[in-house]
């Protein structure tokens, strides 16, 4: 069982190592080029060509996305509260804790701990934050809200063809699905280089006040987590993968927002430092627990 969470754990912590390195020995990293690379053709290539290239159940699928939806919806009930008792701004701190990590960490570790097929879940799961996080997220940071950047989301677009793809039945040619997973091939070694080059370049800023966000995130999102798979009886495998990803640490974007609309970009960076540091340390014992509710423990 160590191997098997050593197997799962080790190549996002290498992967995450070499972005450090990358950045600490300063070579060339256009972090604007390879995220846009990666948001613009990696992800949706990603998302179309896993999922119509898998047998999954649409109801699964479904059940997944709901399940990401309902863990914002409870995330944001405790979280507000919270936050006002705290005395702390929601404009700067409610999208850091409303949105984990999902892309950069939480993907690798579903296709690391459930294959191709957790891999597909994932990315149900993932898609739904994305598109919540860049309206509702940028939203609330900016404190305008619109619709306009769900057109300029390319996510949505490959998550329609692939739902159309599915529920029409139809059947989508080798060579246009090959074409999809090897450019989506780049997406997750670059998500973590990204990572790792992004919190290299992040300095740590009011350690209590990080500390403080970085446990709220992690115990509110494994919380949620878990009350979203029992209320929508999802099965062993949907149940891990909603709780794993629910559990991630605070995301890379809501600083980018925090640094956009000047919202304490200082204080979200430590949160995005502690909190990654501790979910990597709260990784094993996470992966343990997921992997025995969805039946892989080996």
């Amino acid at each position: 069982m160590l191997y098997q969470l050593f197997a799962i754990i080790a190549p996002v912590f290498i992967c995450s190592a070499f972005g450090i390195l990358w950045a600490r020995l300063k070579l060339p990293f256009d972090n604007e080029s390879v995220t846009s690379m990666v948001t613009l053709i990696g992800t949706p290539c990603l998302v179309f060509g896993t999922l119509v290239g898998l047998e999954l159940s649409i109801d699964s699928l479904l059940r997944i996305g709901a399940g990401s939806a309902l863990v914002v919806a409870v995330t944001v009930a405790v979280i507000v509260p919270a936050l006002f008792l705290w005395r702390k701004s929601q404009r700067a701190f409610l999208p850091a804790l409303m949105f984990p990590n999902v892309g950069n960490i939480g993907l690798p570790l579903c296709l690391f701990a459930f294959g191709q097929e957790g891999l597909a879940l994932g990315i149900s799961y993932f898609a739904v934050q994305a598109v919540t996080m860049f309206t509702v997220g940028n939203g609330i940071a900016s404190g305008k809200f619109g619709v306009g950047s769900l057109t300029r989301n390319p996510i949505i677009y490959s998550v329609a063809a692939a739902l159309v793809c599915i529920f029409g039945g139809i059947d989508v040619p080798k060579w246009l699905i090959d074409t999809a997973d090897l450019m989506g091939g780049m997406c997750i070694p670059l998500l973590l280089m990204t990572l790792g080059v992004s919190l290299a370049k992040l300095r740590l800023s009011n350690l209590l006040d990080s500390l403080g966000v970085a446990l709220l995130r992690l115990v509110v999102g494994f919380g949620a987590g878990v009350l979203a798979a029992w209320l929508l009886g999802t099965s062993d495998m949907e149940t891990g993968v909603v709780i794993l990803m629910s559990s991630m640490p605070v995301a890379i974007f809501p600083y980018l927002f925090a640094v956009r609309y000047n919202r304490e970009p200082e204080t979200i960076a430590g949160c995005v430092i502690v909190s990654t540091v501790l979910g990597f340390l709260t990784m094993p014992g996470l992966l343990y627990l997921v992997l025995e509710l969805s039946g892989k423990a080996g």
